[in-house]
């Protein structure tokens, strides 16, 4: 699908592909050759060209370091829409993202400057985490998990079809509908971006290759100037984030000590055993569904009583790292994480996800075990 317009006197011609399409790879190098770009701007970032052009990035990961930093979220996140993508490539034997380094060769090939014309992935992955409240980022991710595991085949045609903007704006709006603001991190926000890129490309000629689904949004927007810092800013989290954080454990303190001063010791005891139960056991059940080794799980249930009521340790972090320690992965499990994350079975035998998913799911079960533990010591008051 190829758009041509019109601004400042230049030629802006804008191509829009299905990033697992075979035919769009051939649609790229006729344009570039046709056309005969001065530059040619691509959907990529260096970080997506870094990982599209060098297939071993995974093997560099520090998973540790992942855990630590409190970015085993926007990890598996990645590892879901890569899983998602190359599942569907597998089947047709295209690469993802083998249409933009067509372009990217087609470019050089014709002395053409390239421009890497998207914003950060993980610029985008943190702004769009950032956006959802807690039950949207539970829904989000089950809408990733589904997707990556979905084992449906999907033939050729299907994939061309995707380059019919009006199936990707339905796609889009139905999306919208359950989780308005990844839509507007992913789309709007991007269409904003890489219009404003394509925009300040040089040249009497410019060509964008760009998924089909951004064309009528950079058309809305390229004939604006638009200022790509306040799209590059992570946003701080809200000050009632903080609030939660740090006043539901002094909520939980101030009723133990309470039931202590006020009334029978014994119901404070009680108050400990529900709390430690409410919490232990759904994030030792969320490491148990993970797959995690029994003292992981173990770990998870001691730990997680306790970082409910220190905001600045996450139960997770403390699991992930044991089962880490306990299960440290191998050089195969990087080596076979591409191909892993595109099955459920291949998922949980992999070291990498599964540490992943005992960060994430022991996090959710001493989260979920916090809002239950709350209402269960307030009713012995």
């Amino acid at each position: 699908m190829i758009e041509e317009l019109s601004l400042d006197g230049r030629r802006i011609i804008l191509l829009g592909t299905a990033h697992i399409s075979a035919q769009s790879i051939e649609d790229v190098r006729q344009a570039i050759t046709e056309y005969q770009p001065d530059q040619v701007c691509v959907e990529l970032c260096v970080h997506r060209y870094d990982a599209i052009k060098n297939a071993e990035h995974w093997q560099r990961m520090d998973i540790v370091r992942v855990i630590k930093e409190g970015k085993a979220p926007l990890l598996l996140a990645n590892l879901m829409l890569t899983a998602f993508q190359k599942k569907m490539g597998d089947q047709l034997g295209v690469r993802p993202g083998a249409e933009m380094v067509a372009a990217i060769e087609a470019a050089e090939a014709i002395g053409a400057k390239v421009v890497l014309a998207d914003r950060a992935v993980t610029t985008t992955l943190k702004r769009a985490w950032g956006a959802l409240g807690f039950f949207e980022k539970l829904k989000a991710l089950m809408h990733l998990i589904g997707g990556s595991l979905n084992s449906q085949e999907v033939s050729e045609a299907e994939i061309e079809e995707l380059k019919n903007t009006d199936v990707l704006t339905e796609a889009i709006e139905s999306m919208a509908a359950e989780l308005p603001g990844i839509k507007t991190v992913l789309i709007d926000e991007r269409d904003r971006y890489l219009a404003q890129k394509i925009r300040s490309a040089e040249g009497p000629t410019v060509l964008a290759v760009v998924g089909a689904g951004h064309l009528p949004g950079i058309q809305r927007q390229i004939t604006e100037e638009h200022d790509l810092e306040p799209l590059r800013v992570i946003p701080k989290p809200s000050p009632w984030v903080n609030i939660i954080k740090f006043g539901m454990p002094l909520i939980i303190i101030a009723m133990i000590v309470y039931g202590f001063a006020q009334a029978d010791a014994q119901v404070s005891w009680e108050m400990i055993k529900r709390w430690v139960l409410a919490n232990g056991l759904l994030s030792g059940l969320g490491a148990l569904i993970a797959g995690g080794h029994p003292l992981t799980v173990l770990t998870a249930f001691v730990a997680a009583p306790i970082t409910s009521l220190n905001p600045t340790i996450a139960a997770g972090w403390v699991s992930g790292l044991t089962e880490a320690w306990l299960r440290k992965p191998t050089v195969q499990d990087f080596e076979n994480l591409g191909q892993d994350i595109t099955s459920l079975a291949g998922f949980r035998r992999n070291e990498i996800t599964r540490i992943l998913l005992v960060v994430i799911l022991s996090n959710v079960g001493s989260a979920l075990g916090t809002f239950l533990g709350i209402p269960l010591l307030a009713s012995l008051l």
